[in-house]
């Protein structure tokens, strides 16, 4: 464990003033982002993505359910996964409960995935969800937005993710190396192994319906998913931190007495 100083208050409070001011900053820095983010041109989208939904089939336009603007979550649950990705379920148990604030402020939220719709249902009542989520199995939708890609694409090293070009994976499997004993565990509480497991990553774009035409504003990936994972807002501001050595969270269902 980090060694830590201690001292008076009127040290702390000194410390905590200067870092108080340091604090206001990023939070002004983080308010030009956002303005900067909500600017970006916005990309027309004219390919007829279909959904399965909870009432049938859908298009893009029909998932903003009445509103003008929409968040996709892009969860990770592939065909071939038994179970929803752990990271992933640990950040829908963060924007669950504000579905319905955010309904009421013109912004529809859905999660989108490729597994089979009853699949997806049955884990979110096993986990106790009431956010809409819908799968785009038999669509592009996940391809064109960067969250899948082919087997082929892994083994040529021709994954483009988080705007960036990835080397061919090179996965060993019953390698000692922590990282990947980490992936390994991962796949595995999603019924799958490595290679399968990432082909589908997570991520969030964002959409605007005007006059009937959607439109791409925004997508987002990897840690830039950190600011929405409420758990780490929180150990972020904890005494140790996220204090981190390894995947140690579950699915919420699945830590038990420990």
């Amino acid at each position: 464990m980090t060694q830590h100083t201690t001292g008076t208050r009127e040290e702390w409070i000194a410390a905590r003033l200067a870092l108080l001011e340091e604090e206001k900053a990023l939070t002004r820095r983080s308010d030009e982002l956002a303005r900067k983010r909500q600017a970006l041109p916005r990309v027309r989208v004219d390919k007829a993505y279909r959904f399965e939904t909870e009432t049938g089939p859908a298009s893009l336009a029909d998932l903003f359910d009445g509103r003008s603007q929409l968040l996709v979550y892009h969860f990770m649950f592939g065909p071939d996964y038994t179970a929803g990705c752990p990271s992933c379920s640990s950040i829908a148990d963060g924007f669950d409960p504000i579905v319905v604030h955010l309904a009421h402020h013109d912004v529809a939220l859905v999660a989108v995935s490729r597994a089979p719709l009853d699949r997806l249902l049955a884990y979110r009542r096993r986990m106790g969800w009431r956010f809409p989520w819908v799968s785009s199995g038999g669509s592009d939708f996940n391809a064109d937005f960067g969250i899948w890609f082919t087997e082929a694409q892994q083994r040529a090293g021709d994954i483009a993710y988080n705007y960036r070009r990835e080397r061919a994976l090179d996965w060993r499997p019953g390698t000692e190396d922590t990282a990947d004993a980490a992936e390994a565990r991962m796949a595995a509480m999603c019924g799958t192994d490595v290679p399968t497991f990432h082909r589908d990553r997570p991520g969030m774009s964002t959409f605007v319906l005007d006059d009937g035409v959607v439109h791409h504003a925004y997508s987002t990936y990897a840690r830039g998913l950190d600011g929405l994972w409420s758990m780490y807002q929180w150990l972020d501001r904890a005494p140790l931190g996220r204090n981190e050595q390894d995947v140690w969270w579950r699915r919420r269902d699945e830590y038990g007495d420990d």
